[in-house]
Order: structure tokens, then sequence, then C-alpha cells
């Protein structure tokens, strides 16, 4: 792995090291904030798609119900047709000039009969399945109730985290944009690179006991004594993060930073 790399001779190294640590101090405090916000942020979305979801689902079924209605309605007037049919055939058997027209009519009778069963048992399917999805639609909308409810709540817990702390994110948000300004581009992609990769989101990190305050690894005498004089930008073999030495900042200039 390259433990150096190669900048722009035209501001010292110690001003570039010092400006890296600097912003990494102001991008800590930002994810400090955002930590004391938690899981809020992912909470209000997953209600927010939950309510969503419930919502289609509850209109869904609410167009399988009138469905379900109109099929019914359908079937009751089919069964009404089919025994007005049935005494339309049995009143023409009174008057059947021979057995082939009474057995026609027999038969026609005989077919609607069997269509008043199918529909009574289409009926009885329907009104099972109507049942079902009211009985669906009644716990589908007590849910999403609830889900509103906590989304409410959600939603005023992360407003009223996000409002105390709005004020000091933007100071820091504007400090930090200063900061990336007076360092070179190509330098400020890497710091950003190792950021995102970092799970700690450190990108910067001192010297401590003799180790990475990133990764905890060991470093050798030798470069951390070059570490400390700051000729070069050194990036820790294992982790990758920049290292510096622990009195890169000196209190006063961390608070005027």
């Amino acid at each position: 792995m390259n433990t150096q790399y190669q900048e722009d001779k035209s501001v010292p190294i110690s001003d570039k090291l010092k400006a890296l640590f600097e912003l990494q101090t102001v991008v800590s405090d930002i994810d400090k904030i955002k930590t004391l916000r938690g899981e809020l942020p992912l909470e209000v979305q997953d209600l927010e798609d939950d309510i969503t979801g419930l919502t289609t689902r509850v209109s869904n079924y609410s167009d399988d119900i009138k469905t379900l209605e109109t099929s019914i309605t359908n079937r009751k007037a089919a069964i009404k047709e089919s025994e007005a049919l049935i005494a339309k055939y049995t009143e023409q058997q009174n008057n059947v000039r021979n057995n082939r027209e009474y057995d026609s009519l027999n038969k026609e009778i005989e077919f609607q009969h069997l269509e008043i069963e199918l529909s009574e048992k289409r009926i009885k399917e329907f009104s099972a399945e109507l049942a079902s999805k009211k009985e669906a639609i009644d716990s589908s909308k007590i849910l999403l109730a609830e889900r509103q409810e906590d989304l409410e709540r959600k939603k005023a817990e992360l407003e009223e985290i996000t409002a105390e702390t709005k004020i000091e994110e933007e100071k820091l948000k504007a400090k930090s944009e200063k900061i990336e300004n007076m360092i070179e581009p190509r330098l400020l992609t890497a710091f950003k690179r190792i950021r995102k990769n970092a799970r700690n989101g450190l990108s910067v990190v001192t010297v401590q006991r003799d180790a990475c305050g990133g990764c905890f690894n060991k470093i050798p005498p030798q470069r951390q004594m070059d570490i400390a004089n700051r000729k070069k930008i050194i990036v820790c073999e294992y982790c990758g993060r920049i290292l510096v030495d622990k009195d890169i900042l000196e209190p006063d200039q961390l608070d005027k930073a």
C-alpha cells in the first residue's frame, strides 16, 4: 500500500495536516449530532413506507369488495331470472301438444334449477370472500391508524432533536466548508474517500500509545518520528487512514479553527 501522498509544495505539509485534522474534528462533531438523532430518520422513513403500503392495501381491498358486491348482485338477479323462466316453462307445459315439447321444457326447467344452484353456490363463495375482505380491511385500517400515530410521534421527536441541534449543525457545516476550501481538491477527495470507507467516519487519526488511532495497529518508532516531523503525509499501512501526531493542534488553536 502506498503510504505517502505527493503534495503541492506551495503549502507546507504541516499546514495541510492541520487543516485535515481540523476538518476531521468538525465533521466528527457533525457525526455526533447525527448520532443524537439515532435511528429516528430511518424509523420515520420506514413508517412512511408502511403507511403507503397499508393505504394501497386498503384501497385494493375496497376495490375487491365493490367487485364482490357487484358479483353477488348479478348472481341474485340471475336467480330471479331463472325463477321467472321456470315459472314460464312450467306454465307452457300445461299447453304442450306432445311429449317431445313437454320433455324439452322439462330440460329447460332442470337447466334453470342448475343455474340457480350454481348462482347460490357462487353467492356463498363471494359472501365468504367478502366477509374475509371486510375483516382484512378493518384490521388494516386499525394498523394504519396505529402507524400514523407512531409516525406523528416519531416526527415530533425528530423535529425536537433537529431544532435543538440545527443552529450548531449549521455552524459546523459552514466551518467544514470553509476548511475544505483551504485543502487542495485531490487531497480533499482522498479524505472523503477514506472517510466513506471507514466505519467510524475517521479519515485522520492521531497516534495513540504507539498505535494507529483508527485500527490500533502498532506503528514503528521511525514512522512515528516521521509523523511527528510533519514533513510528509503518511497513511496507516493497515487501514489507510491519514496519521498525525497528537499535538497537531493545540487546544486554543482548535477552538479558534
